[in-house]
């Protein structure tokens, strides 16, 4: 199985580790700080190099199955541009038929930072808002989706109004400039159970398997079981803005929030 790193520290972006296993053009690894696609946060992308040769691979997306598995869409190589006065600058060219790299192979990773962030941003945001909808109007989440660059939630509510989303983006902005500390940790699951409340958690969702699970806390104000990467304190989230409204059948609500760049 492959250790899970991306959860120990969000802000980790680069590292090294060995190739396990290789299947057409996926490779597992023995670490990874790469997040694999689930609980509506999209997949990190990146690049892994092999040291000694130089060669580099681009990490097209991440799944978690019976472990993690890191698509590779292709190998990158330099190229020269010999237009002009004859100056070359670096390029970066896909090469077809690549090889993907050799289990054993020791390889450094490093994932889009940018994308990353902006994810974290987004899914500690959205944490908010689930929160302060079951709390101010008694909305559960069904469903949530994250993008680097928007992100919606889905919620059981009849029909929100302009005058409830102005009162949800005003609340949300001053939740983010409390400054609020997001922490993570693991629980055992019965005492999850048994302390948080479930309406948040939604541990009965989960495989009676896992006996531990990872809760990530926004001080004084939520805590739920989450296995996504978070930024440390609301004031990064930035500003809030809720973009629009839409029915999603009776009784559901999916509301669309933006956030500054």
């Amino acid at each position: 199985m492959t250790d899970p790193d991306y959860l120990d520290d969000s802000y980790d972006r680069r590292f090294e580790t060995t190739v396990t296993r290789t299947l057409d053009d996926r490779v597992t690894l023995e670490r990874t700080l790469f997040y694999p696609e689930g609980g509506g946060q999209p997949a990190d992308r990146g690049t892994l190099t092999d040291p000694d040769s130089g060669r580099t691979w681009r990490v097209s997306d991440v799944e978690k199955a019976d472990t993690i598995y890191h698509h590779l869409a292709g190998e990158t190589a330099n190229a020269t541009d010999d237009a002009g006065d004859g100056g070359g600058t670096d390029a970066t060219s896909d090469i077809d038929g690549f090889e993907t790299p050799t289990a054993g192979a020791t390889v450094t990773g490093e994932i889009d930072w940018d994308r990353r962030y902006a994810h974290m941003r987004y899914h500690t945001a959205q944490h908010l808002l689930s929160a302060l909808l079951l709390d101010e109007y008694d909305a559960e989440t069904t469903g949530n989706q994250l993008y680097s660059d928007r992100a919606r939630i889905d919620v059981g509510y009849d029909r929100f109004e302009d005058a409830d989303l102005d009162a949800i983006e005003a609340r949300m902005n001053a939740l983010v400039d409390d400054g609020r500390s997001v922490a993570s940790y693991e629980m055992d699951r019965e005492a999850a159970e048994a302390e948080l409340d479930p309406e948040r958690t939604r541990l009965a969702l989960l495989p009676a398997s896992i006996t531990e699970v990872r809760i990530v806390e926004i001080e004084g104000y939520d805590r739920t079981a989450c296995a996504g990467t978070h930024v440390r304190d609301t004031e990064e989230i930035g500003t809030v803005s809720v973009s629009g409204r839409e029915s999603r059948g009776s009784g559901e609500e999916r509301v669309r929030l933006v956030l500054d760049s």
